[in-house]
């Protein structure tokens, strides 16, 4: 039997846009990075949460920021506001909604009837009874739904032996490290065709989507992370060089310097950045068409239990394409911040005129 995982979100994120200097000489001026630029990253930071994240607290608060649609609701939430909804989320009752949706999503009504209606029962319930499928409803649900398959048996006869081999590749070569973790459990010794019935009826489609939202959790933890240094290092490096440019003559040298090196710490800062999110989409691209390639396999079977997952193949292909598309931009705009910074220590380094 495919053993049920839990995962347990703790991830911290935080992140603001650049605020705009008030007073500052024309070099300066140049040299700032683009305030409503910073403010659109921000803001897509937000939208990508309030849309994508799998906690449901904070695609509340999230959804609550965005649609206010003033820059202080961006900041305010992501300076404040998604710590405390991701408290709520670290809840017993708040982890339990999410799982239950989680369970929804990969256990379909055709392929896993008592998971999925348990799920939803324990969902349209109280707390009492999303704990209670959590703790004992979930295994017993999945208990009859396996019984109910053994007793017809025609999925296990099903089962042929490239449905084996396809599997086996998948533990070997598959991108995501739960799916290939899904698929050598299934093939594990002592495992029986009534394992490979259930890696395709929902592990595998279950192993999928932790993938999907570990990468996406990760990928917004680390950007959050990254946003919040940049933008102190930024502060410092354009108030270092608007110093530079009022010092006085006798430590001008000096502040230029200073300038230089808070520019420099800002470009060590971006240049990271943009490789995280390059690598990023190359992992997205990866999966993307990993997804097309079992979408297609799933496509041209004919055995009954490719029916599960060539009805989510496509979907996940699509999620991944996103995914890459997501990371491009962002990989562009950390090389857009990483030019602003190596200007700025050109610029204090360079000879006065």
């Amino acid at each position: 039997m495919i053993q049920r995982r839990t995962i347990l979100f703790g991830v911290l994120l935080a992140g603001t846009s650049l605020a705009g200097l008030s007073r500052a000489a024309p070099a300066l001026a140049r040299s700032i990075v683009d305030v409503s630029s910073s403010s659109e990253a921000a803001r897509k930071l937000v939208r990508r949460l309030a849309g994508r994240d799998p906690r449901d607290a904070v695609r509340a608060d999230a959804w609550v920021a965005w649609a206010v649609g003033e820059d202080w609701a961006i900041e305010e939430f992501l300076e404040n506001g998604l710590a405390a909804a991701e408290r709520r989320a670290a809840e017993t009752n708040s982890v339990n909604s999410d799982f239950c949706r989680r369970i929804l999503s990969t256990y379909t009504a055709e392929f896993a009837p008592e998971v999925h209606a348990a799920a939803q029962w324990a969902l349209l319930g109280a707390d009492s009874d999303r704990a209670a499928f959590v703790a004992q409803g979930f295994a017993a649900a999945e208990a009859r739904d396996r019984r109910v398959r053994e007793e017809d048996g025609s999925q296990e006869r099903a089962i042929v032996e490239e449905d084996r081999r396809y599997i086996r590749e998948l533990g070997a070569t598959d991108p995501g490290p739960q799916v290939r973790a899904a698929a050598a459990w299934a093939l594990r010794p002592g495992s029986t065709d009534a394992d490979l019935v259930e890696f395709f009826a929902y592990g595998w489609a279950t192993a999928a989507r932790l993938d999907l939202e570990t990468h996406r959790l990760r990928d917004a933890e680390q950007e959050a992370r990254r946003q919040v240094a940049i933008r102190r290092l930024i502060t410092d490096a354009r108030e270092a060089e608007q110093a530079a440019l009022e010092a006085a003559e006798d430590i001008v040298e000096q502040a230029r310097a200073t300038a230089a090196s808070a520019w420099r710490k800002a470009a060590g800062q971006a240049g990271p950045a943009r490789t995280a999110w390059t690598d990023a989409e190359q992992v997205a691209r990866a999966q993307a068409a990993n997804w097309r390639a079992v979408a297609e396999a799933a496509a041209n079977a004919t055995g009954p239990n490719w029916k599960a997952i060539a009805a989510t193949a496509g979907d996940t292909a699509t999620e991944w394409s996103a995914e890459q598309g997501w990371a491009d931009g962002q990989t562009r705009f950390w090389a857009d911040l990483l030019q602003q910074a190596l200007d700025g220590e050109t610029r204090m380094t360079s000879p006065r005129t």
